[in-house]
């Protein structure tokens, strides 16, 4: 799985392949959501997404090795044109692109539910979201997800 952030700085990667499971890379790019798939297409993975604490904390450790915050890396977060906005959920409505067929279940851990902003209420667009990195956390959190 792969995740591009979006960075003027000469391009890089950081890689990390837990002991058990797929590797994870976090490539810095200036493009879209459309180009960020097509290149993880391209490098034979998908943009990344998370089910758990786990596939979190490795995501944001590659995220803060890979550029200094802030920084929004995008990952497989979207939300389809018929989907609706559900803030009772944690992903609100989104699912993770490319897993079991192109969805994966709503029903994730609370944890995982961190938005630094609120997505837009809709019933009518397509959004995605990525993972952005604050840069100084203060009394914020020091990562969310954000449309």
């Amino acid at each position: 799985a792969c995740a591009l952030g979006r960075t003027s700085s000469r391009p890089r990667a950081v890689v990390r392949c837990p002991p058990a499971g797929a590797c994870f890379s976090a490539h810095l790019a200036n493009v879209s959501y459309a180009e960020a798939r097509g290149a993880c297409d391209q490098r034979r993975g998908s943009l990344a997404w998370v089910s758990g604490q786990p596939e979190l904390r490795l995501l944001l450790g590659l995220a803060k090795a890979a550029v200094p915050a802030p920084a929004l890396f995008w990952v497989g977060l979207k939300r389809n044109a018929s989907a609706c906005t559900h803030e009772e959920q944690p992903l609100r409505g989104f699912s993770w692109d490319g897993v079991e067929g192109g969805t994966a279940p709503q029903e994730v851990p609370a944890a995982l539910g961190q938005w630094l902003q609120e997505p837009l209420r809709s019933c009518l667009t397509a959004r995605c979201a990525g993972l952005h990195l604050a840069a100084d956390p203060g009394d914020r959190p020091s990562w969310g997800w954000k449309e």
